[in-house]
C-alpha cells in the first residue's frame, strides 16, 4: 500500500487523503485556500531537515564500493546478453521451429529479454558515472565509456549534463531533465491565454496515448539530440555559449557538440571521447548489417536499443513526474527540497534485480548518489527516519502499479502552478495540475484588463 506524504493510505476508499478521487469533486477549496497543496489535494510542509543528518542518518559501511562487485555484476549482465542471443540465434531456427508466426512471437520476446538486461547494463554504466562503481575513478570512466557507448550513449557527455541535473533537481530554472511546463507555458503552447486554462475541455485519451507513445519511442533520442526536458535558459551559461541556442533540432543544444551550452570549455575532450565511442559503435553495426543483412540487425540490435530507451524514458518520467511532488522556482528552491523532491516505486524482480534496484531506491539516490545501488536498500530505509512525511513512494500495485503510472502522470501532471492563494515563499512551491477533472483543480484567474 502506497503512503502519501502526509502518512495516509493513498487509495484507500476510507482514506482522508484526496488521492483516491480521480476528480475535483469532493475538494473543499476553502480548507486548502492559501496553503501549498499537492495535486492530490494534500497539504504540503517545505523539508526541515538538513544534508548532514541524511548523511549521518546512513550506516558507514553503506558507503563503502568494491570494485571486483560491480565488475561482477557487469560481467553477470553481459553474460546474460549473450547466453540470450546464443539460444536464440542457434535455437529459434526454421529447423527447430517450423512455424513462422510462432519464430516471430520468441523471437519478439527475444528483443523484450534483452531490452531489460540491456537496461541493466546501462544503469551499471550510470553508476560509474557517479562513482558508486568503486573507488577508481579510471575504471568507473573506463567501463561507464565501454557500456555507455556500446548502448550508443555518449557517456562523458551526459554524465556532465546528469550531474547538473544532480545539483539542481525540482529548480524550474536549472534542473536538466523532465522540467514540467509552467501554467504560461503550457497555455502559450496550445494557443491560449493562462486564465482560459483553467475552462478548457478534457484532453482525450488519444492525444494522451499519443503524447505517451512518442516519448517512450523517442523520448531519450529527442533529448541527446535537442535537449527536450531540460530547462532552457541557456543564455545563462558562465561562458556566453548559451546566447541564441535554445533546445529544439538543430539549434545549437545538444549533448554530441562541444560547443553546446550545455558544457564548458574544459569539457571539449570529454565530448569528443563519447563521440569517438558512439562512432566506433555505430561502425560494428554497420559491419553486422552490411554482412548479416538489416533484417538481422533489427532484431539482433535495433528493437532491444529501442527498448531499453523506452525503459530510460519511463523510470526518469516517473521518478520526477507524480501527483505528489513540487517543482520550485528559484528563490524557494535549495538541494534539500529539490532532492526529495523525487519518489520511489516498486517494480517488482524487474526493478530490483534486472536493474538494480533504480526504480526503488532514487530518493536516496538524489542524496548521496556515491552509494553503491547493492547498499541503497539498507541507506533507504536508514534516510526515512531522517526525511518523515517528506519521503515519498508509490508501491502499490508492484510491477503492474509501476506500469499503470505511466498513464496516471501524463493524466494528472500536464503543469505547474502555485497553489491558490499562496504568497512569498510558497508562491515559488508549484505543483502539478490538470485539465482533465483529476485531483486539485487549476486556479481560477481574473482576466487582465488589456484582454476584455
Amino acid at each position: 500500500m502506497a503512503t502519501s506524504p502526509i502518512g495516509t493510505p493513498r487509495h484507500s476508499p476510507s482514506s482522508t487523503s484526496l488521492s483516491s478521487l480521480d476528480s475535483a469533486e469532493g475538494i473543499d477549496l476553502q480548507k486548502v485556500n492559501g496553503k501549498m497543496v499537492d495535486t492530490y489535494g494534500n497539504e504540503f510542509k517545505l523539508p526541515d531537515f538538513t544534508i548532514k543528518e541524511i548523511r549521518d542518518a546512513i550506516p558507514a559501511h553503506c558507503y563503502q564500493r568494491s570494485a571486483a562487485r560491480g565488475l561482477g555484476y557487469v560481467a553477470r549482465d553481459i553474460a546474460s546478453l549473450a547466453s540470450v542471443f546464443y539460444l536464440f540465434h542457434n535455437y529459434v531456427t526454421p529447423e527447430n521451429i517450423p512455424s513462422t508466426m510462432v519464430r516471430g512471437a520468441l523471437w519478439a520476446l527475444y528483443t523484450v529479454i534483452q531490452g531489460l538486461f540491456g537496461t541493466g547494463l546501462w544503469i551499471l554504466a550510470h553508476e560509474c558515472g557517479h562513482q558508486s562503481f568503486s573507488p577508481s575513478k579510471t575504471l568507473n570512466d573506463t567501463v561507464g565509456w565501454i557500456c555507455h557507448s556500446a548502448l550508443l550513449v555518449p557517456y562523458f557527455s551526459w554524465k556532465i549534463s546528469h550531474g547538473k541535473h544532480h545539483k539542481a533537481t525540482g529548480h524550474l530554472e536549472r534542473d536538466m531533465v523532465f522540467v514540467p511546463k509552467t501554467r504560461e507555458q503550457y497555455a502559450s503552447k496550445l494557443g491560449y491565454y493562462v486564465h482560459e486554462i483553467s475552462e478548457l475541455a478534457e484532453e482525450t485519451p488519444i492525444v494522451t496515448a499519443g503524447s505517451l507513445i512518442g516519448q517512450q519511442l523517442g523520448g531519450w533520442l529527442y533529448y541527446l539530440t535537442s535537449n527536450i526536458t531540460g530547462h532552457n535558459k541557456h543564455e545563462r551559461q558562465p561562458e556566453g555559449r548559451g546566447k541564441g541556442k535554445q533546445n529544439g533540432l538543430f539549434r545549437g543544444v545538444n549533448h554530441f557538440n562541444p560547443s553546446s551550452p550545455l558544457y564548458e570549455a574544459k569539457d571539449a575532450k570529454l565530448i569528443w571521447l563519447s563521440d569517438l565511442g558512439l562512432a566506433i559503435t555505430l561502425s560494428v553495426l554497420c559491419i553486422i548489417g552490411a554482412k548479416y543483412g538489416m533484417a538481422n540487425l533489427t532484431v539482433w540490435y535495433i528493437l532491444p536499443y529501442l527498448w531499453v530507451n523506452h525503459w530510460l524514458v519511463a523510470i526518469t518520467f516517473l521518478q520526477h513526474t507524480d501527483p505528489s511532488l513540487p517543482h520550485y522556482e528559484p528563490h524557494a528552491w535549495n538541494f534539500t527540497r529539490g532532492a526529495a523532491a523525487t519518489i520511489d516505486r516498486e517494480f517488482g524482480f524487474i526493478g530490483r534485480q534486472l536493474l538494480h534496484g533504480i526504480v526503488e531506491t532514487h530518493v536516496l539516490h538524489h542524496y548521496v548518489s556515491t552509494i553503491p545501488f547493492y547498499n541503497a536498500d539498507e541507506a533507504s530505509e536508514a534516510i526515512k527516519k531522517v526525511m518523515g512525511e517528506h519521503y515519498r513512494s508509490d508501491v502499490e500495485g508492484g510491477s503492474i502499479g509501476f506500469l499503470k503510472s505511466l498513464w496516471k502522470s501524463a493524466r494528472w501532471c500536464q503543469w505547474v502552478e502555485p497553489s491558490e492563494g499562496t504568497d512569498g515563499e510558497a508562491k515559488g512551491v508549484l505543483f502539478f495540475r490538470n485539465r482533465n477533472g483529476n485531483g486539485v483543480p487549476p486556479r481560477k484567474l481574473e482576466v487582465p484588463a488589456s484582454q476584455l
